[in-house]
């Protein structure tokens, strides 16, 4: 399960999507601050959405420490790029956490400082704000309205 991790995130840092989707399981869970818990076709979309928004963004992630067996895995990513809606450069870093079936993964956990992220991201708002639940709350709307609208631009909305 191992070169699973590692081809998801090879993938990812050259932002082939569809590699990326082709380790998922049909059922797959994905999960993580900023945009909460997605199933099967929202999760393999954010993929698709993520990789599409950041092709001229500085983008680059580095991927470490990865440990697994053939029902469990772990890994640590970092994320290098700029925000697109401020401009700043971001430093993001992840622990990741996998669950697999059939050979392919079917529970990803991202975690992450969502703090940090929003200081990044945000300066002095994210500084005052990005650490209470309204923001995640907020971020959360915001990052799933992102997503439907990244769907019904590419074949019309889909439906879980």
């Amino acid at each position: 399960m191992k070169s699973l991790i590692e081809k998801f995130y090879q993938a990812f840092s050259e932002l082939d999507s569809e590699t990326m989707i082709a380790c998922y399981h049909d059922d797959i869970q994905f999960e993580d601050p900023a945009f909460g818990i997605l199933k099967s076709d929202k999760a393999k979309n954010l993929w698709r959405m993520l990789c599409q928004n950041q092709k001229n963004a500085q983008f680059r992630i580095e991927f470490s420490d990865i440990r697994c067996d053939e029902i469990k895995g772990q890994a640590h990513w970092e994320a290098h790029y700029i925000f697109p809606a401020t401009g700043r450069k971001i430093h993001n870093r992840i622990d990741a956490t996998f669950e697999f079936k059939d050979g392919k993964i079917i529970h990803h956990i991202d975690r992450f400082n969502l703090y940090t992220w929003a200081r990044q991201t945000l300066g002095l708002s994210g500084y005052l704000l990005g650490w209470t639940s309204m923001f995640k709350s907020r971020l959360n709307l915001q990052t799933a309205k992102m997503l439907s609208r990244f769907e019904e631009k590419q074949n019309g909305p889909f439906v879980e």
